[in-house]
């Protein structure tokens, strides 16, 4: 069994991968747009940030799930802790664990796409109010989001329902991209969002500071109510 050092690298890592890999597509997209805002970014735009953000967590389970278990969400970890399905004596450490690790990452592609980029609407994968649904409709679309996501993981890794629970959840990540991604960014992952929207403004440029009690609240919550509406419709065998 892993020791608690090796599940929070794992968190930390496999934060990184995802935010890394997730982001920098859309960093990609605003570069190849020539530095438009998130708002022009096309469905076609939208479908390969999808699969980049669902391959880079599938590749991250396959490779640290036996350690640390592959939350590398809040939503998800905390989820699992008000369902009582994970230990109050790990929480901090995972939950520090991943928004560390998705820091990193979002301090990575400043470093490697420059302190410009930050300077675009949404660069670094940040998110923010794309279609003008405002605050309730982003907490709407984050809350179904991260359920949807959730209730996956419940099924294919918790439980062990699915053959393959990492390409499973791979899936259902990169079609929650695609469906709400035009919305609000798609964040679905407190630490996801928080660690562009630091980098943002730590290089002195704007971020939706005034959104992110959705994308952090609405998250957790849409999390817990997967975790307990699955335990209530799961039938025993």
């Amino acid at each position: 069994m892993a020791n608690m050092i090796q599940k929070f690298l794992a968190e930390l890592i496999g934060s990184f991968i995802l935010v890394f890999f997730g982001t920098a597509s859309v960093v990609l997209v605003l570069l190849v747009n020539g530095g438009l805002s998130i708002a022009a970014i096309t469905m076609a735009d939208w479908i390969a940030i999808g699969l980049a953000f669902g391959l880079a967590l599938t590749v991250a389970i396959y490779a640290l799930g036996p350690i640390s278990g592959a939350h590398f969400n809040p939503a998800v970890t905390i989820g699992l802790w008000a369902g009582k399905k994970f230990p109050t004596s790990d929480l901090p450490t995972y939950l520090i664990a991943q928004f560390v690790g998705s820091i990193i990452a979002s301090a990575a592609l400043i470093a490697i796409a420059g302190v410009d980029i930050a300077s675009t609407t949404g660069a670094l994968g940040s998110v923010g109010d794309v279609a003008g649904i405002g605050f309730v409709g982003i907490f709407i679309v984050e809350f179904l989001g991260t359920a949807l996501l959730m209730y996956c993981i419940m099924a294919a890794a918790v439980d062990g329902q699915a053959k393959d629970a990492a390409l499973s959840i791979g899936l259902v990540l990169a079609g929650i991209v695609v469906a709400i991604g035009g919305f609000s960014g798609c964040g679905i992952n407190p630490s996801r969002v928080f660690a562009p929207m630091l980098m943002n403004t730590v290089v002195g440029n704007a971020a939706p500071w005034e959104l992110f009690p959705a994308y952090l609240i609405a998250p957790i919550l849409g999390a817990i109510f997967a975790v307990y509406l699955y335990d209530y419709l799961k039938v025993e065998a």
